[in-house]
């Protein structure tokens, strides 16, 4: 039987991210383990993680060689200044990552966070205009609905109108591509929706309305995720691709759900065959058990930068903790897991089985859209007459302490991504409580 935790007795003093404190706290849903594909709570019970954590544990949860090179590490090196000086194993992963990302994206600068990772992308965006005497790309485009962290950048870029509305003008000098959902012409579509890639020509209007000559880069998530998952319409970032190449405009996939093998491959470029200047990363990367991020940018990015004297820092830009010891040994021993298992692979394998059990909850009541793409779902439920987002939040509470049960409610959306290694029997029961789940909250 798992082991009863001690709960703090007062929940006041964490102001809990992206969460409904006052909610949370007269009903916490507190976790004090985890174990492969379960979590334990702090009664005992064991929930089937349904959603990766927060799109990070692809591996699963506390695997044994991912926890040995962690207690190895912080035995041997626990810091290591990023500045002036490094590592081995800094070195060692940042080849592991170039050698996975396909073409000539070769170099990786590290960070902590998605929202470190996208922030240093559209710096480097920015740096590698002005270093090749184009200072007035300064414009950077992202895209309703997208979703790029939480500094100020990646707000800025970001299309999701809550995580906006608080913070004023944040950056200026953004625009906007429209979404690519349309519920009335993709409505549970299986993989990427058939209508829509003509969405990605509406760049052109933006370089007719601003000229090529100010726009540095386009950032999208390729699937984007924390939205409710929205598959790329068929064709859709091919066109982004081709429209960037006619006017030099860089194109950045953000990639920090999307990476190491959520949808059956290393990165979503290689899924759809579009090759970005830049790829952020984090989440996968250490499968959540430490913190880490980093841009992956193509190899005349990196040149760009080299041609002034060697003794001058050519990017002036970076993190306390970038490249931190224990979270290079937390990304090469994960890497070694998902080579090992074969776990990109597997997703894949395993995918259609997945997207079969997605689209069995269709006809259950309040149930307007399904949406699938790798071993992701978004399953709109319709909201109720008293407020957008309450059938989510009970579906949410009613998933872990009735059901056993973690997934992700954003809105009156469910969300569900969860580790790769997931057995079909696992996906049998996690789409058995979501069924039932439905049904309750009706």
């Amino acid at each position: 039987m798992a082991k009863v935790a001690t709960v703090p007795n007062d929940l006041d003093p964490f102001w809990m991210p992206f969460t409904a404190n006052r909610a949370f706290k007269r009903r916490p849903r507190l976790i004090s383990g985890a174990k492969d594909m379960h979590y334990v709570t702090v009664d005992g019970r064991r929930v089937l993680d349904g959603s990766a954590g927060l799109w990070c544990t692809n591996a699963g949860h506390n695997r044994e060689p991912i926890v040995h090179a962690i207690q190895r590490q912080a035995a041997e090196l626990d810091y290591a200044p990023a500045f002036q000086f490094s590592h081995p194993k800094a070195f060692e992963l940042a080849g592991r990552i170039a050698a996975l990302a396909p073409a000539d994206l070769d170099h990786v600068f590290f960070c902590n966070s998605g929202s470190e990772a996208v922030d240093t992308a559209l710096k480097i965006a920015l740096a590698y205009h002005n270093v090749r005497g184009q200072g007035g790309r300064v414009r950077m485009i992202g895209r309703e609905r997208g979703y790029h962290g939480v500094g100020f950048g990646g707000i800025a870029v970001g299309g999701i109108v809550a995580n906006r509305k608080q913070f004023g003008v944040l950056v200026a000098g953004v625009d906007h591509l429209p979404h690519t959902y349309n519920r009335e012409k993709q409505a549970f579509s299986i993989g990427e929706p058939e209508w829509g890639a003509h969405l990605a020509d509406n760049l052109e209007n933006l370089v007719a309305l601003h000229d090529a000559s100010t726009i540095a880069a386009v950032i999208v998530e390729p699937v984007a995720c924390s939205t409710g998952v929205l598959p790329p319409p068929k064709g859709y970032l091919k066109r982004l691709r081709e429209i960037c190449d006619k006017y030099g405009i860089l194109l950045i996939f953000d990639e920090v759900i999307t990476g190491f093998g959520r949808l059956g491959a290393p990165f979503a470029a290689d899924r759809y065959g579009v090759i970005p200047d830049m790829i952020t990363f984090a989440k996968g990367v250490t499968s959540g058990s430490v913190p880490m991020g980093g841009v992956i940018a193509r190899k005349p990015i990196y040149e760009a930068f080299m041609g002034g004297p060697e003794h001058v820092i050519e990017l002036f830009h970076g993190y306390t903790y970038s490249a931190h010891p224990l979270a290079c040994a937390a990304g090469l021993a994960t890497l070694d897991l998902y080579r090992d298992e074969d776990l990109f692979a597997r997703a894949r394998k395993i995918e259609p089985k997945w997207a079969q059990a997605c689209m069995s909850m269709k006809g259950l009541p309040n149930v307007v859209d399904i949406r699938q793409e790798g071993l992701t779902m978004g399953l709109d439920l319709a909201p109720r007459a008293d407020g957008p987002g309450k059938r989510g939040l009970e579906a949410l509470e009613r998933a872990f302490h009735e059901f056993d049960l973690s997934m992700r409610a954003v809105g009156d959306t469910l969300a569900l991504s969860p580790p790769l290694i997931v057995s079909e029997a696992q996906i049998d029961e996690i789409f058995d409580k979501v069924g039932r789940i439905i049904k309750a909250v009706a």
